[in-house]
């Protein structure tokens, strides 16, 4: 697994979203877009970090930054998940963790002591000719966007 790092080019991927239609990067090239990829929909952690963009959306697209949000679960699950929470941002589907390698957010994670392969809790800002901005890995799910706020002065 390879990071990305600021200044590369954000790797471009087509995956369904919660209404299992088309979702490519190409929607938000030209836009600030702050892409973050969460292990599972649904559990204690995602909860919180997809409440904390869903509580800070307005604000964060008043600063022109679109949310996007990847996880292995099927578009079914997501669909569940953002009526659940109220979510009002994009959640793309990931089965095969294609889009988690190509950014670097899958791989070796360790719980309870043990090692098991599976999704990084990663956060990527793009910049409008989508490139990397900032690369943020093992991030913590509570606190989220007030670190990226700190992070990007904003």
């Amino acid at each position: 697994m390879s990071k990305l790092e600021p200044g590369t080019k954000a790797p471009a991927f087509t995956l369904q979203n919660s209404e299992e239609k088309e979702f490519s990067s190409e929607n938000f090239s030209g836009e600030k877009t702050i892409l973050y990829f969460y292990p599972a929909a649904g559990t204690p952690g995602c909860t919180n970090q997809a409440c904390d963009f869903r509580d800070n959306l307005n604000s964060l697209k008043s600063l022109g930054y679109t949310v996007v949000g990847v996880s292995p679960d099927k578009p079914a699950k997501l669909a569940k998940f953002k009526e659940k929470e109220g979510l009002n941002f994009e959640l793309l589907s990931d089965p095969d963790n294609e889009v988690q390698k190509l950014y670097g957010a899958y791989g070796l994670k360790k719980m309870y002591g043990k090692e098991y392969e599976g999704t990084i809790r990663s956060t990527f800002v793009i910049d409008q000719q989508s490139s990397i901005e900032h690369a943020f890995y093992n991030v913590k799910a509570k606190g989220h966007v007030e670190m990226l706020r700190k992070q990007l002065g904003i």
